[in-house]
């Protein structure tokens, strides 16, 4: 059951309003998370921020294979995923800001997006938090007898921990409905991949549960949704989970707070020659999908759908202090 699915992006197949929707999707990702950068430099934000830029493909190639009634689960890095899924950029960045109007009312911040309306189930602070909430939710969509999927996002690092190894297992004993979408980026925060796992293939950790594991260009949209295509579909038919590594690269430090050291420069530029932007761009020019006016036009539309984000979150109120204890405990109905 150990499988490589790497098709080259020059061999998917998608229509224009196909390569238009996933080009918006990561254009947003991307142009948001510069715009978090620069507030965050200018003081508008607080705490750790961990930024997406260079995974674009993996979140858009993923979640908008989903439906709207599936759920996402995400991870510290979360900012995209939430766009992906729907949450506007009003609310995500609102909540970035600490703002009542936040995604989740200023109480949650970088680290802890969350829309009940979006079926996002949230960011998690710490490694592997996310897994074993997934597993709860596609475990509830099979006791309720719904066709709901489940796409679980974590990074490398959380591979070598027990959340990992457990909800595999009983992901697979109980034919669960997920999708466990490894970002392998190759450095968890400072540590090297190679460095901290014994076998470095991921993908091959889930034969050992009884369940497909792939390995997929991550840096290739088209690639990924693909494998993510498949994956959900098996998941829908009753069929289990399937274990996705996407092998991806972030083009920034592990978080806004991190000088980004460690990493050399000739690995970083080897990288950036693969933007999966650029590579959509490519492939959508080649096939006639979209133009260099259509690319520049999203990106003018983006840019000005984002400048409003931030003056609404600008504008938006503060948290009152009697608001503090609402939602720490459930109100009786």
């Amino acid at each position: 059951m150990v499988q490589e699915l790497t098709p080259p992006l020059s061999t998917a197949r998608i229509s224009a309003e196909e390569a238009r929707m996933l080009y918006q999707d990561m254009t947003l990702g991307r142009l948001f998370e510069d715009k978090c950068a620069e507030m965050y430099y200018k003081g508008k934000m607080f705490g750790f921020v961990h930024l997406y830029n260079g995974q674009e493909a993996v979140s858009t190639g993923v979640i908008k294979a989903l439906k709207p009634s599936d759920y996402v689960c995400s991870t510290y890095r979360d900012h995209v995923h939430a766009l992906s899924t729907g949450i506007p950029a009003r609310a995500v960045m609102a909540e970035l800001f600490g703002k009542a109007t936040g995604c989740s009312k200023g109480r949650g911040g970088s680290m802890h997006l969350f829309s009940s309306e979006h079926n996002f189930l949230g960011g998690y602070a710490f490694v592997a938090e996310g897994i074993p909430v997934a597993t709860g939710a596609a475990f509830s969509a099979k006791y309720r007898g719904t066709d709901q999927v489940t796409a679980c996002f974590f990074g490398d690092g959380a591979c070598n921990n027990g959340q990992f190894y457990e909800c595999l297992n009983m992901a697979a004993l109980w034919k669960l409905p997920i999708l466990y979408v490894v970002e392998n980026n190759f450095w968890a925060i400072g540590m090297a991949h190679e460095r901290a796992t014994s076998d470095t293939d991921i993908y091959r950790k889930g034969p050992a549960f009884g369940m497909p594991g792939y390995r997929v260009d991550g840096m290739d949209v088209l690639a990924v949704r693909e494998a993510a295509q498949q994956a959900i579909e098996r998941a829908r038919a009753g069929e289990g989970p399937t274990l996705l590594e996407c092998i991806t690269y972030r083009f920034r430090g592990h978080s806004l707070a991190d000088p980004d050291e460690l990493r050399s420069p000739e690995e970083k530029e080897f990288w950036r020659q693969r933007d999966p932007i650029k590579q959509l761009e490519r492939y959508a020019l080649e096939h006639n999908l979209m133009s260099e006016a259509e690319f520049q036009a999203i990106q003018a539309e983006t840019t000005a759908l984002i400048e409003d984000a931030v003056t609404f979150a600008l504008e938006s109120p503060e948290p009152t202090l009697d608001e503090l204890y609402r939602f720490v405990f459930a109100e009786d109905e």
